[in-house]
C-alpha cells in the first residue's frame, strides 16, 4: 500500500552497515530471555535470507537489525497482528523480545578492540505522543531515543534522520530517507543503525595481493575450518579479527556452480550450529576484496514471512502512539554496506578485485591446507555466545560489484 492511500500512516526505516560480530561470552543459565532471542534470531535468518537469495547476484543485509526493529514495533502491536509478530519473529512474547535484546545492545556496544555501535532512535511527528508503556520499552529496554519532527515539511525531517544515520555510521550511509517518501500522514519512523571497523587478527599481505580469476560457474576450469560434504557440499572457514571474538564464517561450495545447491542446503540446516565441528588448522588462504552496498525493500518478504498485516489498514498498532486513527507500516527499508580487503573491513577502499593470500598458522598440525575462495560463496558475521550462533549480517558474494 503507499503512503498516499494511508490513513495515519507508521512509517519505518531500516538502516544496516557491517557489523561483524562474535562474543564468545558465557551465557548465563538464567539468561533464558537471551537465548530465545538468539535462536529466534537465527531461525529468522534463516527464513529471510531463503527469500532474499532467490535474487541473482550479490546478497548482503542484516537479519538482527531487521529482527531488532519488528521487535520493538512487536511492543506495540495487538490483536491479530500481534500473532502476526509472534509467528514470524518466532517469540513467545514482547516481553522476553525486550529483556533479550537489551542484553544484547548493550554487549554489542561494549566489545572491544573494534569500532562497534548497535543503536535505535524513533523520529515522531511533532503532534503526537508516544504511548507511556511504549516509550519505556523503547526507551529503557532498547535503548532507543526519540525526537519530534514535523513531517510536514518533508525535506528538513529527511534531512534531520539522515544526518543522524550518518553520524552513527561514520559517514557510509547517505541519503537513507528520501523526503519523497515522507507526507502529511506519516506519523512515525523507527532507524536502527549499526557500524562495524575492524582489522583482521592477521593481516592479509599486501604484497601478495595479484589479480586472478574468479569464477562464476564450472565452464573454465590461523583459521577454524570445517568440511562438510555430506550437509552442504562445502567448506566452512571462520576467519578472526583483533578482538578474537570477532569473525566472519566464509561458506565454499566444493563446486565451483554450486552456490546454489548450497543456498538450498543451507536453509535446511540450524545456522545456529553452522560452527559446530570446527577445528583448528594450518590454512593458506586466498580470499577476494570485495565491496557491496545494497538498498533491500523489505515489504515483500515480509509479507512472506507472514507480515502483510502490518502493511494493511487491517494492522492494530494500537500500543505505540496516543491516536484515534489507525497505523499501519507504509515502508520498510534495508540499507547494508560491507568491504573487505587485505587490512580487515570497512577499512581503505579499494576498487579492484583481487586475490590476498596469506597463510594463518597453528603449531598443532603441520600439515598445509590451501582454501582458494575463487567462485560465489557465502558469508555469515556472526556472534558466538555459549553454544548458539547469533548471526548478525548474511549474503552471497557473487562478483563483480562496484
Amino acid at each position: 500500500m503507499s503512503l498516499e492511500q494511508s490513513n495515519r500512516s507508521f512509517a519505518t526505516f531500516l538502516l544496516v552497515l557491517l557489523a561483524v560480530i562474535s562474543s564468545r561470552t558465557i551465557l548465563a543459565q538464567e539468561d533464558k530471555e537471551v537465548q530465545a532471542v538468539l535462536q529466534a534470531n537465527d531461525k529468522f535468518t534463516e527464513n529471510l535470507y531463503s527469500i532474499l537469495a532467490r535474487k541473482p547476484g550479490n546478497v548482503f543485509f542484516s537479519p538482527i537489525s531487521v529482527h531488532a526493529i519488528l521487535s520493538l514495533a512487536y511492543q506495540g502491536a495487538k490483536g491479530k497482528t500481534l500473532e502476526a509478530f509472534t509467528k514470524a519473529l518466532n517469540l513467545p512474547d514482547g516481553r522476553v523480545a525486550a529483556t533479550g535484546y537489551k542484553d544484547i545492545m548493550t554487549r554489542l556496544n561494549s566489545v572491544e578492540n573494534v569500532t562497534l555501535r548497535i543503536a535505535d532512535k524513533l523520529f515522531l511527528q511533532e503532534s503526537f505522543k508516544l504511548q507511556q508503556s511504549f516509550k519505556i520499552v523503547a526507551v529503557n529496554q532498547f535503548l532507543s531515543e526519540v525526537e519530534l519532527l514535523n513531517f510536514k515539511e518533508p525535506a528538513p525531517a529527511a534531512a534531520s534522520i539522515n544526518s543522524w544515520v550518518e553520524k552513527e555510521t561514520n559517514h557510509k550511509i547517505k541519503d537513507l530517507v528520501n523526503p519523497a517518501d515522507i507526507n502529511d500522514d506519516t506519523t512515525l519512523i523507527l532507524v536502527n543503525a549499526i557500524y562495524f571497523k575492524g582489522k583482521w587478527a592477521e593481516s592479509f599481505d599486501v604484497k601478495n595481493t595479484k589479480t586472478e580469476k574468479f569464477y562464476l560457474n564450472d565452464d573454465d576450469t590461523q583459521v577454524l575450518l570445517q568440511e562438510r560434504p555430506e550437509a552442504l557440499d562445502a567448506q566452512v572457514l571462520e576467519l578472526p579479527y583483533a578482538n578474537r571474538d570477532i569473525s566472519l564464517i566464509v561458506v565454499l561450495p566444493n563446486k565451483r556452480d554450486g552456490i546454489e545447491e548450497l543456498e538450498k542446503n543451507l536453509a535446511k540446516i540450524d545456522l545456529a550450529r553452522i560452527t559446530d565441528d570446527m577445528y583448528k588448522a594450518k590454512v593458506k588462504v586466498a580470499l577476494p576484496k570485495f565491496k557491496i552496498e545494497q538498498t533491500i525493500d523489505l515489504m515483500s518478504p515480509l509479507t512472506e514471512l507472514g507480515l502483510g498485516v502490518m502493511f494493511s489498514p487491517d494492522a492494530d498498532l494500537s500500543g505505540i502512539i496516543e491516536t484515534p486513527d489507525p497505523l499501519h507500516v507504509s515502508k520498510i527499508i534495508q540499507k547494508a554496506f560491507i568491504e573487505v580487503n587485505e587490512e580487515g573491513a570497512e577499512a581503505a577502499a579499494a576498487t579492484e578485485t583481487g586475490i590476498s593470500t596469506t597463510a594463518q598458522v597453528d603449531d598443532s598440525t603441520t600439515s598445509l591446507k590451501t582454501v582458494l575462495v575463487d567462485h560465489p560463496f557465502d558469508i555469515f558475521l556472526v556472534q558466538q555466545v555459549g553454544p548458539l550462533v547469533e548471526v548478525l549480517f548474511a549474503g552471497r558474494v557473487n562478483l563483480p560489484e562496484e
